[in-house]
Formats: structure tokens, sequence, C-alpha cells
């Protein structure tokens, strides 16, 4: 089915921002394990493949749409170099993709897309309810626990 050229477009650029944040997820989590932080190890390990999930979504409407999905193109990604400073980068990574979701879901309404709006919806809800809602509640309890005790409840005993 063709589908419309700036709808394709959108969901190009949605997929760059999809596939760098698998990207910042993955690395983030391989510092989190290599530092011994399990549980915020598995978590972001897991959203980073949640992202990529959201990724091929894009992939498979683009093919849809007939169009060509960019697996080249990626946006910059913020490594951190602390807990804090890993989780805030994510979170930042979070707030851009809300925005530009938004943007896409009204992009797909004015083009009566109805589909692609709809799966876009979906992932909004993923970004804002899952994954950023995470990242604000971790970055709440450092500030409740302070950054020691809340990097202690992150250990797995026995690992």
């Amino acid at each position: 089915m063709k589908g419309d050229k700036k709808i394709i477009q959108i969901l190009n650029d949605l997929l760059a921002g999809e596939l760098s944040a698998s990207d910042q997820y993955l690395i983030h989590g391989e510092m989190y394990a290599d530092w011994g932080l399990h549980h915020l190890a598995e978590k972001s390990l897991h959203e980073s493949e949640h992202e990529r999930q959201h990724a091929r979504a894009l992939i498979q409407r683009i093919l849809f749409l007939e169009g060509k999905p960019d697996l080249v193109k990626r946006t910059e990604l913020k490594v951190g170099s602390s807990v804090p400073k890993m989780l805030q980068a994510d979170l930042d990574v979070e707030y851009h993709v809300v925005g530009e979701l938004k943007k896409a879901i009204a992009a797909s309404e004015i083009a009566q897309d109805y589909v692609t709006r709809d799966m876009l919806s979906q992932q909004l809800e993923d970004t804002e309810m899952d994954h950023a809602y995470w990242l604000e509640q971790q970055l709440r309890l450092i500030k409740l626990l302070g950054l020691e005790n809340y990097q202690q409840s992150q250990i797995k005993p026995g690992v």
C-alpha cells in the first residue's frame, strides 16, 4: 500500500531515535552490569530490547507503506558517567521521543493514516507510562535515599 511520503519520513526519523535509544540503554545496561548493579542492568537491557521492538514495528510499517527503512541514521548517544547521569540521559531521550511521537501522531491524523496513528499512540503510552515514569521514579529514589543507599539497593545478593 503506497504510503504518504511525509509519514514515511517521519517514521524513519522515529526509527533513528528508537535505534539510538536501544543502543544507549544497551551501553548503560552493560556499564551497570560491570559495576555490579544487576537490578539496573536487567532493567536497562530490558528497555534496550523494548526499544528494538518499537524499531521493528516502525520498520514493518515503513515497509507496508512501500517505503525504505533507514537503518543507518542515528541520533547522538548520551552515555553517562555515573548512575544519576545515566538515568538522566535516558530520561532526556524518553522526553525527546515523547515530543516526536506527539508530532508524528498529529501528522498521521492529518494524513488520515489511522493505523500509523494507533501504532504510535501505543508507543507513546509505553514511553510515558513505562520508560519515562520508571526513570523519573529512580531519580526521585536517589534524592530520597541518597546515591549510596540507592546503588546498594541495585545489587543482587549472591551474584
